[in-house]
Formats: C-alpha cells, sequence, structure tokens
C-alpha cells in the first residue's frame, strides 16, 4: 500500500493497515514515528514531479489524503494531477485507490439534506480545487481497472482536535436565525472507513463519511462550552461576524448542509464507535490530557 499524505487520521489508521499491507508512504522528511511503526517512507514531493518516479508500479492499493494547494488556479489540484500522471505511466497499476475528499465540494446546499448524487457546486476556491481532484480520479477510474473510491468528510474532530481555544477567545457564532447546518465526524471513525472503503468501496462511488448528527454550529458550539465549562460564545448577526472572524471561519459559515450517510452504512458496512458528537465529547471529557 502507498499513502500520500500521512496525517493525524491515516495515522490512527496505519495500525491496523499495517497488519494486513506492506506499507510506503511519501513524506517530505523522514519521521521517526513511522519508522518506528514500520512503514517504509519514500522522500518526495507532490509540488516537486522529479521527486515522484519511485512511486511508479510500487503498490497495489493507494490512500490518497493529501490536500490540493493552497493557492494557484481554483479549479485544478495539481497536487493529484501529479501523482496520477505517475501511477498511469507506470506498467502495471494499482487496483484499488481510496480519496479523503471534503463536503465542501457541495457548495452551500440551504440546509437540505445532501445525498451523494447531489450536483457539486464548490463555491470557495478550496471546495473547487476538491472538485477538481474528484474529477481526475473519477477520470482515472473510468480509465483503467482502478476502483477509485471518494470520502467526502466534513468538520473532524477528536480528543485533541476540538475547537475549545476558539471558545476561550470569545469568537462569536452566529444567531440562531442565521445559523446554519454544519456536520462532523470523529478522526477514528474517518480512519475506520478508510479501511473500509479499501475493502468495500464500490467503483467511482462517492461517500458522505458523516455521523449520525446535524447540528446548527452554534448548537455544537455550545455544548462544547457546557461541557467544558467554559463560557457560550457570543451570538452575532452575519453582519457583525465578518468583522470578527478570519476569512476560513467565515467561509464555514457561509455553508449549511445536512449529509445523508445511509450510502456509507450501507455499501462500507461502516458501524460508527462515535455516532454523535455527544459520544465523541464524552469520549474527550473522560481523556482530558488529550482535549487540551
Amino acid at each position: 500500500m502507498l499513502i500520500v499524505g500521512c496525517g493525524d487520521v491515516v495515522r490512527r489508521a496505519l495500525p491496523a493497515l499495517m497488519r494486513r499491507w506492506k506499507v510506503f508512504a511519501l513524506v517530505r522528511a523522514f519521521d521517526s514515528s513511522l519508522r518506528e511503526l514500520g512503514v517504509t517512507q519514500i522522500l518526495g514531493d507532490l509540488d516537486q514531479p522529479a521527486t515522484l518516479r519511485r512511486l511508479a508500479g510500487l503498490a497495489h492499493a493507494v490512500l490518497h489524503s493529501a490536500p490540493p494547494p493552497g493557492s494557484g488556479t481554483p479549479r485544478n489540484d495539481l497536487r493529484t494531477r501529479r501523482l496520477l500522471a505517475v501511477l498511469q505511466g507506470a506498467a502495471s497499476l494499482p487496483r484499488r485507490l481510496v480519496y479523503i475528499s471534503t463536503t465542501g465540494v457541495y457548495g452551500d446546499c440551504a440546509g437540505a439534506v445532501v445525498p451523494e448524487t447531489r450536483p457539486l457546486a464548490a463555491a470557495t476556491a478550496r471546495g473547487q480545487r476538491r472538485v477538481a481532484a474528484e474529477r481526475l480520479l473519477r477520470n482515472f477510474g473510468r480509465g483503467s481497472a482502478v476502483r477509485v473510491s471518494i470520502l467526502r468528510a466534513p468538520g473532524i474532530y477528536a480528543a485533541d482536535r476540538l475547537p475549545l481555544e476558539r471558545i476561550r477567545r470569545g469568537d462569536p457564532v452566529l444567531a440562531a436565525n442565521e445559523d446554519v447546518f454544519t456536520n462532523h465526524i470523529h478522526a477514528e471513525d474517518l480512519a475506520t472507513a478508510c479501511i473500509a472503503a479499501l475493502e468495500r468501496g464500490g467503483a467511482n462511488r462517492a461517500y458522505n463519511i458523516s455521523d449520525d448528527s446535524a447540528l446548527p454550529m452554534g448548537e455544537w458550539f455550545d455544548r462544547l462550552a457546557d461541557s467544558f465549562a467554559l463560557p457560550r460564545p457570543p451570538r452575532a448577526t452575519r453582519a457583525e461576524v465578518i468583522t470578527r472572524l478570519s476569512p476560513m471561519l467565515l467561509s464555514f459559515m457561509g455553508e449549511s448542509r445536512r449529509l445523508d450517510n445511509a450510502r456509507m452504512k450501507r455499501e462500507l458496512k461502516l458501524r460508527l464507535r462515535y455516532p454523535t458528537v455527544d459520544d465523541g465529547i464524552a469520549h474527550a471529557l473522560r481523556n482530558p490530557l488529550c482535549s487540551g
């Protein structure tokens, strides 16, 4: 197996992957923690095509979680394009490829329930690059015998990646009458979804990898604040938050949707360890050293 993008979620999947595969990982710099796990590291960079030659014909499966470039042409993902160019240039192709995308590809859905069949309408440059990556990967799958599965993930959280500092800063959330629906997935469940997709993911098939919670964003932050004995964040109008929050945070407040995760459960047969954010918060409270 080749891992491209060995971040937090993929590292959570590594123990299970190591039991089933000989794992290679593309890295920009050698990592002692990966070496200790037994991962064979390949030095390379998706932004430097000449460093990727060793990936050709290397693996039977690819787990791709590297994000698109943070800048450049909005409707393109040069990193995915370069990866696929190397894979396609080999005498043997991988049998399967799983890509971690984002539910930002749907754009604003005005709070509607969103299945995977909804047309993609990303509004942000970040989301448009993800749409471009998905399109490249689907074309690759259709033109080969490679089974490509796409996992669309919403807000990823875990005991050690909760937005508590934002609450401590007193950053505002939208007033109830202007609030947006937000969706979440625990990092451990997303890691398990990667493994399930490698085993059972359909060819050229997308999956919403989301838990069963669909909360207004303000309610999510209120639950966190109450659970960790912090003051609830102040409510503000959309016009007011524009003057107080970063463009990145504002972009999340501009999109509202409730994800349909039935396909994930039916086809990947994924049983969520943390089916709601309340389950995830309860786990974080039992592990205070992780939740900062």
